[in-house]
């Protein structure tokens, strides 16, 4: 018993000796984690090289793009064709792909040997023989009056490739074998945007962002990039850590001096590079007592296969001297054991490199997420990792702890070049399908020159009717006057009250302008809410609710007994009278207050004061915030005389000759005419360019039936027409995998404010995806691009609409003042203008190409609704006070 354990001991002892002698001799192969994290810091650099347009040229990492914009979502179903040609059989596929819920798929293959003269020939002959074997392979399968898509999986760099005419099939992808791998696995697992091939060979890709890849054209969305890492180091990037044994390998290989990283790891070199190892040792005495065999001296004689049984854990050291015997090196135990460790450290090496370098790609997919820890899957293929003993787990182990930010599942690919290459084509073929389901949804959206052309005719009857006596009463544009008479002239001075009642804020200001010199205008507001309750109770409640806050603001700035003149931003459409009368023709903006349509609004403000006998004032003007923005731009700039507001509602107004404006006495001078053009398009001139989806909101609307125009171009309509289109595609399964959630089912959930974040250029379609979460819409990278695309549209056609009532308006103007050329200044207002990041520049291209003879400036207002109230009043008193004197 005692000699049994003194033998084991002996042995434990000499199998230490021998590899630590192995250790020492191979130092330079054994790569601590900090060499490791700085492989993984160098092939970073090398991917953004390969990235950048300037760069790519001169980068080893070549990052190829794949055209691969899409993995699988489950719901890809149908017959595919594959061919995989990639090595000395050609392979022909048949992939039923089934849209039962489980993801599953059935593959049925045949083998074609190669013959040596067809892979040596030429390019024709080689592609003769692959047509006629896909030929063969659907005739057995009866398929060749079936019209299939086909993927071709070609493993070698390529240009352009071309199957024979008589083959009738439908070539829809051509892919990489990685990428077969990846989309393989990411059927399987939809967390799956890696793909890693470590055998014979070995490459990675992985789903980049496509603004950051600079050799294709667009930055929606993303890309699988193909990194073609095998090259990696071939600039000498990798020359410190590469051995002796690793340039001597290369010096003997076909194509020096190229991938010098998949030398170092691929499983077609590390035979060679042990047998480079243990010539080397054996030359210096180290095994074999020195005697040099012709198996050691013989290129190829050591393949992967023996390195693998070699490191078998259990049978290993049997099996390594069962292989050495038969190449005539007739080992002993020692020399068994340092082989063994020899095969270990040059596989580990591998490992170790094929980790650093997939580390740096997992840091690059969490860095362009933003994520502070990332949940992912690698798909992997390939005989070094499936058949060798320890591969796998020391790849899993080193990756883990390379990048503990990331929580990595690894899942092996079934037949990734064949079954991916189906994969591949059938997203293809599904994205194609979705692509004409998508532009068939949206195309109503899309309009020509010459349709906003007709719409721009149709609003210039349509204001002609508003204007004319005969034709007012069944006018839809209502032309209001407003009798505001004039524009500032820089003469008006004094302090004036405004207020501000458009939508569910009301604001009450103080506003002192100042004439001359120190021509100025200072103003103190505060914000008032109005409940839902108060915008839909009674009148008398809304009132009294106005004066409440009215009596609030002069107590908070102490001019309580001051009997300040008035001017009354009132944002719905008004009948007026008089400068000070005006007679409210109907609510929008979601206000249903009782009692008030047909009534004067100036006589219930005054009857709510008195009601309230605290304060009294002069009430000078009731005020559209349209009129107010014209006002307030025309104080800076005399050309301004026209005003639009885009935002929550639609409307302009403009500076009409008195002559034309039939239903107001007097020929002489300018007076402002309220369009309320809103409801352009209320007799129904405007059906043919409205959609189903516009109907819909029309129908759900409080006012269904009314302010047409309006809903088409206003941004309190916007965000709900989106909402409408994304339940429409989600019931066609094109969205959101067609699962419509509860939060899409409320109305009003998608704010216009949404549109203008989602259709920002600055935003990356991950912060999209992150304001769909928020509003309860878990989407996909796909479905991300599918909601800015909806908002894109319906913001686009809103713009161009605008643009095409907008010119009908400076024609009219142009016309009116008899000029070849009109040079004119719109004030404009509202949200939508303001902070739509397309809506302006679209709006002012459209009235650009609708009315070239006139130069149209755009000039933001600043506070049309409060400035140009009192503006209006000042302007009022001015004339007053000139028609007095």
């Amino acid at each position: 018993m005692f000699a049994v354990h003194l033998l084991a001991f002996h042995f434990t002892k000499l199998k230490e000796d021998q590899i630590k002698k192995v250790d020492r001799y191979l130092y330079h192969m054994r790569l601590s984690d900090d060499v490791l994290l700085d492989v993984m810091a160098r092939f970073q650099a090398e991917m953004m090289k390969g990235l950048g347009r300037d760069t790519n040229p001169t980068a080893t990492v070549k990052m190829l793009p794949s055209f691969v914009r899409s993995l699988p979502d489950g719901s890809e179903k149908g017959d595919f064709l594959a061919v995989d040609l990639g090595g000395s059989q050609f392979r022909a596929h048949q992939v039923k792909v089934f849209d039962d819920g489980k993801q599953s798929s059935q593959l049925e293959s045949k083998f074609y040997p190669t013959p040596k003269e067809v892979i040596q020939g030429n390019g024709a002959e080689l592609f003769d023989y692959v047509a006629d074997c896909l030929l063969d392979f659907m005739e057995t399968k009866n398929l060749k009056h079936k019209k299939l898509p086909l993927g071709f999986t070609f493993s070698f760099p390529c240009k352009q490739t071309k199957l024979e005419e008589d083959v009738d099939v439908d070539v829809l992808a051509l892919v990489n074998d990685t990428v077969g791998t990846m989309m393989t696995c990411g059927y399987d697992d939809q967390r799956c945007e890696v793909g890693l091939i470590i055998g014979t060979g070995t490459n990675a890709c992985y789903m980049e962002e496509m603004r950051h890849i600079d050799l294709v054209e667009g930055d929606e969305g993303r890309m699988c990039i193909n990194t073609e890492w095998g090259a990696f180091g071939d600039d000498g990037a990798l020359d410190d850590l590469r051995t002796e044994f690793d340039r001597e390998l290369d010096l003997g290989s076909l194509n020096p001096g190229k991938q010098l990283f998949e030398k170092m790891i691929s499983s077609l070199y590390l035979g060679e590079l042990v047998r480079l190892i243990l010539l080397k040792m054996t030359k210096e005495g180290l095994l074999f007592n020195g005697k040099v065999s012709t198996a050691l001296l013989t290129k190829g004689k050591i393949e992967m296969k023996h390195v693998s049984a070699m490191e078998k854990y259990k049978e290993g050291l049997s099996n390594t001297k069962e292989i050495l015997t038969e190449l005539n090196l007739f080992p002993s135990e020692e020399d068994c054991v340092a082989v063994q460790h020899v095969c270990t450290i040059v596989s580990f090496r591998s490992a170790n490199l094929c980790a650093a370098a997939l580390a740096a790609i997992l840091t690059r997919l969490r860095e362009n997420k933003k994520l502070l820890r990332m949940r992912t899957t690698v798909g992997i293929d390939g005989g070094l990792y499936k058949t060798h003993p320890q591969y796998a787990k020391r790849l899993h182990k080193v990756v883990r702890r390379l990048v503990p930010t990331c929580d990595v599942r690894f899942l092996l690919s079934v037949s990734g070049s064949g079954r991916g290459a189906a994969m591949v084509t059938a997203v293809a073929h599904r994205l194609a399908a979705q692509r004409q389901c998508i532009d068939a949804t949206l195309a109503p959206f899309l309009l020509p020159l010459g349709i906003l052309r007709e719409v721009m005719d149709k609003m210039r009857a349509e204001l002609e009717y508003g204007l004319k006596r005969e034709t007012q009463a069944n006018a839809t544009v209502k032309m209001l006057p407003t009798y505001v008479c004039g524009t500032p002239d820089g003469t008006e001075k004094g302090k004036f009250l405004a207020l501000d009642l458009g939508g569910t804020n009301f604001r009450v200001l103080l506003v002192k302008i100042k004439s001359g010199r120190r021509r100025s205008v200072q103003m103190y507001n505060k914000i008032f809410a109005i409940p839902l309750e108060i915008m839909q109770g009674t009148g008398e409640e809304l009132f009294d609710h106005i004066v409440q806050c009215i009596a609030d603001f002069l107590e908070y700035m102490g001019i309580k007994g001051a009997r300040l003149p008035l001017g009354f931003t009132f944002s719905f459409p008004c009948r007026q009278a008089s400068i000070d009368k005006g007679t409210l023709v109907g609510w929008t903006k979601g206000f249903k207050a009782t009692d008030c349509e047909g009534e004067d609004v100036v006589d219930m403000l005054r009857e709510a004061i008195k009601r309230r006998n605290e304060f009294d004032l002069d009430i000078v003007a009731v005020v559209n915030d349209t009129v107010g923005t014209m006002m307030t731009c025309g104080y800076e700039d005399p050309n301004c005389e026209i005003g639009l507001i885009a935002g929550t509602g639609s409307n302009v107004c403009y500076m009409e000759d008195m002559k034309n404006i039939e239903i107001v006495e007097g020929n002489e001078g300018k007076m402002c005419i309220n369009t309320e053009w809103g409801a352009f398009g209320d007799n129904g001139c405007i059906d043919n360019i409205r959609t189903k989806y516009d109907k819909e909101v029309d129908e759900g609307s409080l006012n269904p039936g009314k302010q047409r125009y309006e809903k088409m171009t206003s941004g309190m309509y916007l965000g709900e027409i989106v909402r409408q289109i994304l339940i429409d595609l989600t019931k066609q399964g094109l969205l959101f995998r067609g699962h419509i959630s509860e939060s899409l089912r409320k109305r009003g959930i998608f704010e216009t404010k949404f549109l203008s974040q989602i259709e920002s250029d600055r935003l990356a379609l991950l912060q999209v995806r992150r304001i769909l979460q928020q509003l309860g819409l878990d989407s996909t990278c796909d479905d991300s691009i599918i909601v800015k695309e909806v908002c894109g549209v319906v913001s686009r056609r809103a713009a161009q609409l605008c643009g095409a009532g907008l010119a009908a308006i400076v024609e009219k103007k142009r016309e009116n003042q008899g000029v070849g050329r009109l040079q004119i200044t719109v004030g404009v207002d509202g949200t939508l203008y303001k902070l739509h990041p397309h809506f302006s520049r679209v709006l002012r291209e459209t009235v650009k190409e609708l009315a070239p003879q006139c130069d149209v400036t755009f000039m933001l207002s600043e506070d049309g609704s409060g400035k140009g109230a009192a503006l209006i009043t000042a302007v009022a008193k001015r004339l007053h006070n000139v028609g007095q004197k």
